[in-house]
């Protein structure tokens, strides 16, 4: 069995006893060998995987409505089922993303609280100073991960607005008119959508260093 399917099976089995309390489930962890670094690379690697499969699900979006506003004529209302359909996949990959970079922030707060406490617990000075830095340059790059992941995020939320606000607009005047009103819309949707897969791009490339850094 893989180091991966070991931490999957210990993941559930931890949950399923503990109810997820954070202290019970690293213990949980901890008696099979998987370490609070173990688990935080593993959310980032979730996280990084989230993001991918967002950025892909906006970009169909963004050729959904490329395809509403082409049609001239047709059924206006499966149309509209379509546009709703990649919104709603939108939005939910959305979600996925921020409930995956916040089981990031979780396990990283409580791995840099526990060894800024056990670094009391070194009796020689340059172990302890040694470690010290290690935790500083580890912390720096986990703060520019976070940073890259929350911005993001943050680009999710106009390219989610302006489809919901397509969405609605046709939802509610299904004809040709809406069409032509939508395709005013279009440059506006695809630089933003551009600039959500360009920030998910350096999100995911920030993750794959930071986990190289910690598997090294």
């Amino acid at each position: 069995m893989s180091t991966r399917s070991v931490y999957l099976a210990c993941s559930v089995l931890a949950l399923s006893l503990m109810g997820g309390c954070s202290s019970a489930y690293y213990k949980t962890m901890e008696s099979f060998g998987v370490e609070k670094r173990d688990i935080l690379v593993d959310r980032v690697e979730e996280a990084r995987d989230a993001q991918d499969s967002a950025s892909e699900q906006f970009a169909s979006a963004l050729e959904q409505f490329r395809a509403t506003v082409a049609v001239d004529g047709g059924d206006l209302e499966e149309i509209y089922d379509r546009l709703d359909s990649e919104y709603e996949g939108s939005k939910a990959e959305a979600e996925e993303v921020s409930d995956r970079i916040d089981a990031v922030e979780g396990v990283a707060e409580d791995l840099f609280r526990e060894w800024e406490q056990e670094l009391e617990q070194y009796s020689r000075a340059d172990m302890r100073r040694n470690s010290a830095n290690l935790m500083k340059d580890t912390r720096k790059r986990y703060d520019k991960l976070m940073a890259s992941m929350r911005r993001a995020e943050r680009s999710m939320e106009p390219v989610l607005d302006a489809f919901h606000d397509q969405v609605l607009f046709l939802k509610h005047n299904l004809n040709a008119r809406a069409i032509g009103a939508l395709r005013n819309e279009l440059d506006s949707i695809e630089r933003d959508t551009a600039n959500l897969i360009k920030q998910m791009q350096k999100a995911i490339a920030e993750a794959n260093a930071f986990i190289d850094s910690m598997e090294g």
